[in-house]
């Protein structure tokens, strides 16, 4: 089945809110099995809206709406869709009863315009809003469906997830499964250029390649009448993606990130982990800090921005900085050092680097970065050459600051395992 996506709003024309809603749909949608051809953004315009819908019903089974269902005047999806589809808005005694319930708990006045939600196209599907006041809706005319979902995110997924997932899985039937395969330290390109093969001949199942910073996610596909046989589908698919990535493989869970992964390796070895930056300003400690569960691990973050910091608390020399410069081999290489001396942390990762638009000199460009790995008294130094603005280099710094340990802390455990399994001490 073909669906189309409209996005409702004249504030996302504007460019004063980012369309997260077309991108969360339109990939809910393909996992669905449903194929998206058209896309469109319009702004709280009845006219134009009308003009828009009725085309996509013109090629779409399914026309997806998100937005402009609120209680003010410039909210017009629901009224507009109704008219297109020729129905007539009735009041909604259920949700009319919710409404007051919502406000009464909230100690809030319900005005006048408020009971405008709880009109809805007569003969629809009324769809409970558990985190705002406009419920969803489901029309059905002529073998098209058109859904309308209510704007932010934090009520639009939620229903979506709860309620018309659900039902398009009903008009679409047979099971798809996925399969996320996720892929550290190479680039989109050659990462493409490694399964360009497998692209070129995909039916079912399908990848699909996204390109993350620092960091490229393959989503595997599958569609079959049942759910076992889609994953039976699935899995030689998968088997083949692991021998060709191998170690650059960080996770296949959909829910795991980069750093969460890394926090699990420290966990499970009983390493600490401290770490040291300068051009990130924190960026690197703020990504493990985000992980439930990293002051298991977590011992100290170092902010060392200028010269004298890195000095005074890592310990890097002055005759290094002087010799060296701040950006260098040298300097990165006694910021992880030091920082695992000063803290007792069995591991530290160092950052250094230009990140711009200035601070460029001869032979050190910006984007020059070095990271540092150090691990109970092993240390690996990298050099880096960043493109983009400030804000690009460092999350791009980020980025390979975690591939780089989850690098060396694989490296450090197959060099200490034993044949048995069984890990050498790190502590003496």
């Amino acid at each position: 089945m073909v669906v189309e996506l409209i996005s409702v709003g004249t504030e996302i024309l504007l460019g004063n809110i980012v369309n997260t809603n077309a991108a969360y749909l339109s990939e809910q949608c393909a996992l669905l099995g449903l194929s998206c051809f058209y896309q469109s953004v319009v702004g709280d315009n009845a006219e134009r809206l009308r003009s828009t819908l009725e085309l996509a019903l013109k090629r779409a089974d399914i026309v997806i709406l998100s937005g402009g269902l609120g209680p003010t005047e410039d909210d017009l999806t629901k009224e507009t869709a109704a008219e297109v589809l020729g129905k007539t808005l009735i009041m909604d005694e259920h949700w009319r009863e919710a409404l007051t319930t919502f406000f009464a708990k909230r100690n809030m006045k319900l005005t006048e315009n408020n009971w405008k939600q709880a009109m809805v196209p007569e003969g629809c599907i009324v769809v409970d809003n558990k985190n705002g006041t406009a419920p969803g809706i489901i029309m059905e005319e002529k073998g098209k469906h058109v859904i309308l979902l209510p704007g932010p995110p934090g009520e639009m997924i939620p229903m979506f997830e709860e309620s018309m997932k659900p039902y398009l899985l009903k008009l679409n039937p047979g099971k798809i499964v996925s399969q996320m395969v996720k892929v550290c330290g190479i680039g989109e390109s050659m990462a493409e250029t490694m399964i360009l093969d497998l692209i070129d001949q995909q039916t079912n199942p399908t990848i699909a390649t996204y390109a993350k910073t620092g960091e490229v996610h393959l989503r595997v596909t599958a569609k079959a009448d049942s759910e076992k046989e889609a994953k039976k589908l699935l899995k030689p698919m998968v088997k083949e993606l692991k021998e060709r990535f191998g170690a650059k493989i960080y996770s296949t869970n959909e829910n795991a990130s980069l750093e969460s992964c890394v926090i699990d390796l420290l966990k499970e070895n009983d390493l600490t982990l401290t770490t040291a930056e300068s051009c990130t300003g924190g960026l690197f400690t703020a990504r493990i800090v985000n992980v439930p569960g990293a002051s298991e691990v977590l011992k100290e973050g170092f902010i060392t921005y200028s010269n004298k910091a890195k000095r005074k608390y890592l310990g890097v020399k002055k005759s290094s900085l002087m010799k060296y410069g701040a950006v260098s081999e040298r300097v990165a290489e006694e910021m992880a050092r030091g920082a695992c001396f000063f803290t007792k942390a069995d591991v530290c990762v160092s950052i250094t680097g230009i990140a711009g638009p200035d601070g460029e000199t001869e032979g050190k460009p910006v984007g020059l970065v070095y990271i540092g790995c150090c691990i109970c008294g092993r240390t690996t130094v990298r050099e880096y050459r960043f493109s983009g603005e400030r804000m690009k280099i460092r999350e791009s710094s980020v980025a390979a600051a975690l591939t780089l340990l989850r690098e060396c802390l694989l490296g450090y455990f197959s060099e200490v395992t034993f044949g048995s399994g069984e890990k050498r001490s790190k502590k003496k």
